[in-house]
C-alpha cells in the first residue's frame, strides 16, 4: 500500500528533478522514491570504534585501587 504525502520542493530543485527525469525517461516520483530508498532503505552498519571513548580531560583515578571502594570512584 502506498501512502500519499505532500512536500514543498523549491522551484530550482523541482526544475532539476524534472530535467533529470526527462533525460532518464522516468518520472519525478520514481527519482524521488529511488533516492529515498538508497538513503534510507537498508540499515547501514555503524562504524567501529577505533579511538578512546573517553577523552583525556579530567582527573584519572588510581590504576589499581587497593584501599578504595570502587563505588566511590564511579559515583563521586
Amino acid at each position: 500500500m502506498a501512502i500519499r504525502t505532500t512536500v514543498d520542493i523549491p522551484e530550482p530543485l523541482h526544475d532539476r528533478l524534472r530535467s533529470r527525469a526527462e533525460r532518464s525517461g522516468s518520472s519525478i516520483r520514481a527519482l524521488i522514491i529511488r533516492a529515498i530508498s538508497q538513503e534510507y532503505g537498508e540499515r547501514k552498519k555503524g562504524r567501529y570504534v577505533t579511538g578512546p571513548m573517553i577523552s583525556r580531560r579530567g582527573k584519572r583515578g588510581p590504576a589499581f585501587p587497593v584501599d578504595e571502594n570502587p563505588h566511590d570512584l564511579v559515583f563521586s
